[in-house]
């Protein structure tokens, strides 16, 4: 099967394109910037705001599945345009499409998500990651939506990096005490992609960790694994900052969970010493 990732080079996108080609699948990758460097994998520039080059890249690689991994903050035209053109030269082309998406949707109101839930965004980024997935499902009713929530790994995740700054006091801030949301392994993550790609499902997914954790509670965890002070690491409330977004996102799993073999763990347990 010939796989195409679009976005790569990013830290998702790049587990991806690791286990795409391990898996043995013939594997074509986008980027932004610069290529990444998984041997054996095909490089094409793209930019989402082009959608003229994102019909060149789908016929160019012909692929059998397309998987959405990008992500560029608030730009709209990248973030909430550029996967419609993306899903409509995918459904041209006649091939499966995963767009990953963001429990960013969501304003935290009612805590608890599940995959039924209406978006309700209360941030540009979050309204257009909400816009995109309107979008997608329209053009491609065929398509798979996983909505995740943090992705941890190593030092190329971003959460991961700040707490190793914060902890080193390169970086001011704060890590939130009442910021709840439900981080996810990059690795399971992509595996479960590449699972919900390999079957015939289609519509919304969720695709979070087990557990529900605070931001300075998983930086702990994370400095813990790391050989880090998590004494050094500064606490505090969104509610008494000025900072935009939800409190408390808790994506519901459950449902796509039991349809899958790849676990999505929680950070107490992928974040445990020796794990």
């Amino acid at each position: 099967m010939t796989v195409l990732i679009i976005g790569g080079s990013g830290f998702l996108g790049a587990e991806l394109v690791r286990q795409a080609a391990a898996a043995g699948h013939t594997t074509a990758a986008t980027f932004a910037t610069r290529p990444g460097s998984t041997p054996g994998v095909a490089w094409h520039a793209l930019d989402l705001r082009d959608p003229e080059r994102i019909e060149a890249v789908v016929a160019e690689v012909g692929p059998l599945l397309v998987v959405n991994a990008t992500s560029s903050a608030s730009d709209w035209a990248v973030t909430a345009e550029g996967p419609v053109h993306l899903a409509m030269a995918a459904a041209k082309s006649g091939c499966r499409l995963v767009h990953v998406s963001s429990d960013a949707v969501f304003s935290g109101a009612r805590v608890h998500y599940d995959e039924s839930c209406l978006p309700d965004p209360v941030t540009p980024y979050g309204a257009a990651k909400a816009a995109a997935e309107t979008g997608v499902r329209l053009v491609h009713p065929e398509a798979v939506v996983a909505r995740t929530s943090l992705i941890i790994g190593d030092r190329r995740s971003v959460h991961v990096r700040l707490v190793h700054d914060l902890a080193a006091g390169t970086r001011s801030g704060a890590l939130f005490t009442d910021d709840i949301r439900c981080p996810v392994h990059v690795a399971d993550l992509a595996a479960a992609l590449l699972e919900l790609a390999a079957c015939d499902a289609s519509g919304m997914h969720h695709l979070a960790g087990a557990d529900a954790v605070s931001r300075h509670e998983l930086g702990t965890l994370i400095a813990r694994r790391d050989g880090l002070d998590a004494s050094r690491l500064p606490a505090g409330l969104r509610a008494e900052s000025a900072l935009p977004g939800a409190l408390d996102i808790r994506l519901d799993s459950g449902a796509t969970q039991r349809t899958l073999h790849t676990t999505l763990r929680g950070a107490r347990q992928f974040l445990a010493r020796g794990a």
